[in-house]
């Protein structure tokens, strides 16, 4: 290592719309540059949707899949030879394998972002066959360090670190509230109901959906916007009944959260989302499913619901408790902003780079 900060690289498949790729964004503006250059990878070209941000952060850039006739594995090693990086933080686990194999005496750290079951076998074994070439692993919540489980057994090797949202300047207000509604054509006194996610299986928007057409039946004037791009949505479209609006992948969630009553995320499969965090720092009560690190920010009864995933009839009754009684929407809300203020995203920045120091200084 030089005399000057440490060169770091993080590492991601794609820079689309996610919530672990929304979090490079959010940390990257709470760096402390006196200590750590940071730099950004990523694989797939056409998830790029993030890269103005990271850039408006003054953070370098690579796509290491715009080369026609390279292989992104072989530009990983010109880069990480080129630019003489000292540490390597991995995000996704392909090209987390990638930086095990490659990355020589550089120090490496992950972030596990999911539990390994939502991966495929193959994924799941080249990361077994790597994982030990980790010098440290950062888990997004108590549920996904769990399912690491101990893999070394250095003291220290593991470390939980949740994040959080970064909304400075996000409107709020009366005034935010209709002009969320108006950039998407909802009524004034209708009851509206969001989520935010990509349109795969593990989000399960479909039993959201089969939920909310529940719900219709004694709150017709309820509407369900969904945020989200994603393989499934021809399906989703088919299953959608009167009062679903498909909104899109869109760079501006902050700004619409304040139209929403109630904020619903209906995943099967989850490590710490984002999503959620935005929405109890914006003050929306919560219906979500009990997994991954949900349970850990947000209690049952007090900041919004958790249910059974894969349940629709629960989720229905949920989403009907809080349609009932704009009092206990009001009261989730606010204890859910109240919850908020423990997310930290400049802290949990701070929790990584002690990671990172850590890790050089062996």
């Amino acid at each position: 290592m030089t005399g000057g900060p440490a060169r770091v690289l993080w590492l991601a498949k794609g820079l689309g719309r996610g919530g672990a790729e929304q979090l490079l964004v959010n940390c990257a503006r709470h760096v402390d540059r006196s200590r750590f250059a940071v730099e950004v990878a990523y694989v797939l070209p056409h998830k790029d949707a993030l890269v103005p941000a990271l850039r408006a952060a003054d953070v370098p850039v690579h796509c290491l899949g715009a080369a026609p006739g390279r292989r992104w594995p072989l530009r990983l090693r010109a880069l990480l030879a080129e630019r003489r990086f000292d540490l390597v933080h991995t995000h996704m686990p392909v090209p987390a394998v990638a930086a095990r194999l490659l990355a020589g005496r550089r120090k490496l750290v992950h972030t596990e972002h999911n539990l390994w079951e939502r991966y495929r076998l193959p994924t799941r074994w080249a990361n077994a066959l790597t994982y030990r070439r980790n010098d440290a692993v950062i888990a997004v919540s108590h549920a996904v360090a769990a399912g690491i489980g101990r893999r070394r057994p250095d003291d220290g090797w593991l470390t939980v670190v949740h994040h959080g949202p970064d909304l400075g300047g996000a409107p709020a207000g009366p005034a935010a509230r209709r002009a969320a509604r108006a950039e998407l054509g909802l009524p004034d006194d209708a009851l509206v109901i969001g989520t935010v996610g990509n349109l795969t299986a593990k989000k399960d928007q479909a039993s959201l959906l089969t939920a909310f057409a529940l719900l219709r039946r004694t709150r017709p004037d309820a509407r369900l916007v969904l945020v989200g791009a994603g393989p499934l949505e021809a399906r989703l479209r088919e299953l959608a009944g009167d009062g679903v609006l498909f909104a899109g992948s869109r760079g501006d969630v902050p700004a619409l959260l304040p139209g929403w009553d109630v904020f619903c995320l209906s995943s099967r499969q989850e490590g710490l989302p984002v999503a959620l965090m935005e929405a109890m720092t914006t003050g929306l009560p919560s219906v979500v499913t009990r997994v991954g690190g949900m349970p850990e920010v947000l209690d049952d009864g007090v900041e919004g619901r958790l249910v059974p995933p894969g349940d629709p009839a629960g989720l229905a009754a949920a989403l009907g408790g809080l349609a009932a009684d704009p009092g206990l929407r009001e009261r989730m809300g606010a204890a859910a902003r109240e919850r908020s203020k423990a997310f930290d995203v400049a802290g949990a920045q701070r929790a990584i780079e002690r990671v990172y120091a850590r890790v050089l200084a062996r």
